[in-house]
């Protein structure tokens, strides 16, 4: 690290005593670089061993890393916290400025303690924090006019990150994101929850500080090679196109898209909800992380009418992806464009997690209409597969929560279907609602096994789909041995941070040379040690708060529908799950 980096400066803030300071960490980042490496030594200092999750003393950690700033899509924060939805390690990555905001500001960190008596909002910027007065942002239906509220209020135009939570983050709905930049989250295992128990409504970062190179001809080769690579290589170019929406239809080809709570692989819907439908007559921009050349950032463009004015049109811009067209369309039946995106406007809207509100409202639907509950519990809705107005309803009322049925919703569909029933249609692995992919006992052993119990940590859908297209026939220990390695390379990405989006363009080749230009002398080798030290942390950390691997609950419903490879086999995962526990 070069001796005038502020990337080993840590910004504590303490919320209750309304206090702040800044220390010089350069063991934290020798030892993890950054982002998830420094991220969970962070957490596991400052995160008492059995803390409550909604209580001051769980902290949130913001990390980046050293490549933040200087190199083409090295553009994530890592968020790390204690969980209020699994109860366990929370850890979240956004976009958006947020990593080079927080980098330009001169940290590699940031640590929130405590909780405010009173809802109010951080500025940081030139070595300040203030706290700011929020109680006039509580209760704002819209974190869109909450960040604009604040652009108005605060310098920093174009160098500015503003991080916010929606009415579900106040309320502590369990799985509450943070919304950043408008179309970027730190979506999933409810850091938004944990905003909310702090009354931090919001957090805005602002920097312009210049930042070290040990070579600059070498950095400029370096930075020319990864442009190249991230602008002019096919892998990239898919996300650009199409983003990740371009999955829907091949998923739905091989029978491994989840419809209807996974009632099936495949949704006869799928071509008028696909990427490809939605880029020919939804598309209306494409934006792009700061930093970024690709812009995988897809908008749709919805109009509606004025309920009473005649020719008159609102047009809103409204996120799409892969994640959400599964959990928010094909999930729940719905094969009308506009009145999924007009969902999903509404989950943005709450501050919700997409990917988890979908499922959880999936599971809904089949609760009810396996009569484990009745209007009374849903307030006198009928939630009904492909009625968008239903879920819409759905969704403020998880927020509002009206009735007892509603409030167990808003601590996820594990909770739900324990006190209502359901277990095993009930889609949640380690606490975590699963993911867009059923396409085999890799893409499910992934997230039962994964630090987040996330497809992004270990991508077991790609290795069911790899075996698919060979004809091969997948062994636990094969599956493991693959899932193990994908992760721990992904924590080094996430040490980085660079957007798992780029890991083909990000070789370990690459990595070292673009690290060796910013004072980070690494070997191949050492960089594996600390992916695998990495993992080992998260493991320990979740162990240390009870969590136990091999008694994970695995639903039903994975085992019944047939995926692409056939019937997913139990005793093939219980298996795996084993020799995982012994080898992470």
């Amino acid at each position: 690290m070069l001796p005038s980096d502020p990337l080993s400066r840590v910004l504590y803030v303490d919320l209750t005593k309304r206090r702040f300071e800044i220390q010089q960490r350069p063991e934290l980042f020798e030892a993890g670089m950054g982002g998830a490496g420094v991220g969970i030594r962070l957490l596991a200092e400052e995160c008492p061993a059995g803390a409550d999750p909604m209580a001051p003393e769980n902290p949130i950690i913001l990390a980046v890393g050293p490549l933040v700033g200087h190199f083409p899509v090295a553009s994530k924060t890592v968020a790390m916290f204690k969980s209020p939805h699994t109860g366990n390690l929370g850890e979240s990555h956004a976009g958006g400025r947020s990593a080079v905001s927080i980098r330009m500001a001169g940290y590699g960190a940031i640590v929130i303690r405590g909780a405010s008596a009173s809802p109010v909002y951080l500025v940081i910027e030139d070595g300040n924090v203030i706290f700011r007065d929020a109680s006039a942002l509580w209760g704002v239906r819209s974190s869109a006019t909450v960040g604009r509220v604040i652009r108005e209020r605060e310098p920093g135009s174009g160098e500015r990150t503003i991080m916010r939570i929606g009415r579900a983050g106040e309320r502590g709905i369990s799985y509450a994101g943070v919304i950043t930049e408008t179309y970027r989250h730190f979506g999933r295992l409810g850091l938004g929850a944990v905003f909310g128990s702090k009354k931090l409504k919001a957090l805005m970062v602002a920097g312009r500080r210049a930042l070290p190179v040990a070579d600059r001809r070498a950095y400029r080769e370096a930075y020319d090679a990864i442009y190249q690579s991230a602008t002019q290589s096919t892998l990239m170019k898919k996300y650009h196109d199409l983003g990740t929406a371009m999955n829907v239809l091949p998923l739905n080809e091989i029978g491994g898209l989840p419809t209807r709570n996974l009632q099936s692989g495949r949704f006869e819907g799928a071509e008028t909800i696909s990427g490809e439908h939605l880029a020919e007559h939804y598309l209306g921009r494409r934006v792009a992380c700061a930093h970024c050349p690709v812009a995988c950032i897809h908008l749709a463009a919805v109009r509606t009418p004025h309920p009473s004015e005649p020719y008159f049109w609102k047009t809103s811009m409204i996120g799409y992806d892969h994640e959400l067209i599964y959990s928010l369309g094909s999930m729940l039946g719905i094969a009308d464009p506009t009145a999924m995106l007009q969902l999903f406007d509404e989950v943005e809207v709450q501050g919700l997690d997409a990917m988890t509100t979908g499922v959880v409202l999936a599971w809904a639907t089949e609760a009810q209409a396996q009569g484990l509950v009745g209007t009374a519990e849903t307030d006198d809705l009928t939630l009904a597969w492909g009625d968008a107005a239903s879920y819409i309803a759905a969704v403020s009322r998880i927020v509002t929560q009206p009735t007892a049925f509603y409030r167990a919703l808003g601590r996820g569909a594990d909770h739900a279907a324990s006190l209502y029933g359901g277990e095993e249609y009930a889609l949640t692995m380690g606490g975590n609602e699963m993911p867009g992919y059923h396409t085999g006992p890799a893409c499910h052993l992934g997230y039962l096994t994964g630090a987040r119990h996330s497809h992004l940590d270990s991508a077991g859908y790609a290795i069911d789909q790899k075996a698919l297209a060979r004809g091969d026939t997948l062994t636990p220990d094969g599956v493991v041995d693959a899932l193990l390695a994908e992760e721990r390379w992904r924590q080094v990405l996430a040490s980085l941070v660079v957007c798992f989006f780029a890991r083909g363009v990000y070789t370990s080749e690459v990595a070292l040379r673009a690290l060796a230009t910013v004072g980070f002398e690494r070997t191949a080798d050492g960089l594996l040690r600390m992916g695998a030290e990495t993992l080992h942390l998260k493991d320990a950390f979740k162990r240390r708060e009870g969590y136990d691997l091999t008694a994970l609950r695995i639903p039903g419903r994975i085992l019944e529908t047939e995926s692409p490879l056939g019937a997913v086999d139990e005793a093939f995962l219980r298996q795996a799950l084993a020799r995982y526990a012994e080898e992470v």
